[in-house]
């Protein structure tokens, strides 16, 4: 194991474990010359990579994965363009949670505040890209799960939008949700690794003009976090002198209650037949959500898909192609 980068103070390198599941210098190289030449890129444990299996962050699935044959769209277009594959970096159980733990793992530290935990579910590669081990970070998002570790460790995180990078290779959570993305420590590697991998397809305009600058504020989404941070964000708001404009969305206890039953019946088609086959090889926690989900009934998941079709539209027409 060779790993270029920095450790926080009193963890030693035997935390590499808790970061990556394999690693190479590089492990796999890109091609010689392009865009990314020089980037080094932690992939999540849940992306295809020709020659090595696909662990989802859980040892007894690793232990029966067969091994891939292809390599992932979404990873293969980073190394077309010039990256290399440093290595393959743990997830949260089948990305099925945001703390960034793992029961089997352990949990990779939080390069930014080493006494904290790193968020999830894209852990091992926030870890790597703040410890300085990768510069760019493949991740998932279907509810946070790379926005949470990058503002947990201080860096820069993207969510796409649907349909802009093939989500072929990729184990599922919930395919409603999930999208591909990338962490890392400055805006322009994160707009490097956009513009090699996105792509216009139906509902993805690559072209789209922003708003005037103005910024969208919904103060019910303020108020829903802690005062510190709201106060931290009125504070840099105030600072950019950049136009406001108040919107309204729907409330936020609504937008998570729906995305939760969703979420959770997507996530039980996908993993519970294996779950229920492999009794106990699930940590506690992720156990936990995978019970709650086993009971979302069809009435249930019917009644919250009609909801998220109008509540997508509300934030939609809401934001237009505008900043919130």
């Amino acid at each position: 194991m060779i790993l270029h980068g920095s450790w926080p103070e009193g963890l030693e390198r035997a935390s590499a474990r808790t970061v990556w599941r394999v690693v190479g210098d590089p492990l796999v190289h890109g091609a010689p010359d392009g865009p990314l030449t020089g980037i080094r890129v932690a992939v999540k444990d849940l992306y295809a990579v020709r020659g090595h299996v696909v662990g989802a962050g859980n040892p007894t699935w690793e232990r029966s994965a067969p091994v891939s044959t292809v390599t992932a769209p979404a990873v293969q277009v980073l190394l077309d363009a010039g990256a290399d594959v440093t290595g393959i970096a743990r997830t949260d159980e089948f990305a099925y949670s945001l703390a960034g733990q793992n029961a089997h793992f352990g949990s990779p530290p939080n390069g930014a505040a080493p006494t904290r935990i790193g968020g999830g579910s894209s852990s091992g590669s926030a870890s790597a890209v703040a410890l300085g081990q990768a510069d760019l970070g493949l991740g998932t998002d279907t509810a946070g799960s790379l926005r949470v570790p990058s503002s947990y460790q201080g860096l820069w995180g993207l969510r796409t939008t649907h349909g802009s990078v093939p989500r072929d290779g990729l184990v599922p959570l919930a395919q409603s949700f999930d999208t591909v993305g990338w962490i890392a420590r400055s805006a322009s590697v994160l707009a490097s690794a956009a513009d090699a991998a996105v792509r216009p397809g139906p509902g993805v305009d690559v072209d789209v003009d922003l708003d005037d600058g103005t910024l969208l504020v919904c103060d019910a989404l303020l108020d829903a976090v802690e005062p510190a941070t709201a106060e931290a964000f009125r504070g840099w708001l105030a600072a950019t002198r950049r136009p406001v404009r108040r919107i309204d969305l729907p409330p936020p206890g609504d937008l998570a209650e729906t995305l939760r039953i969703v979420q959770a019946a997507e996530a039980w088609r996908n993993h519970g037949p294996w779950i229920d086959a492999h009794p106990g090889a699930v940590g506690d926690d992720v156990a936990a959500r995978f019970a709650a989900a086993a009971t979302i009934t069809a009435e249930d998941e019917a009644l919250a898909r009609e909801r998220l079709d109008r509540l997508r539209t509300r934030v939609r027409e809401a934001i237009g192609t505008g900043v919130l």
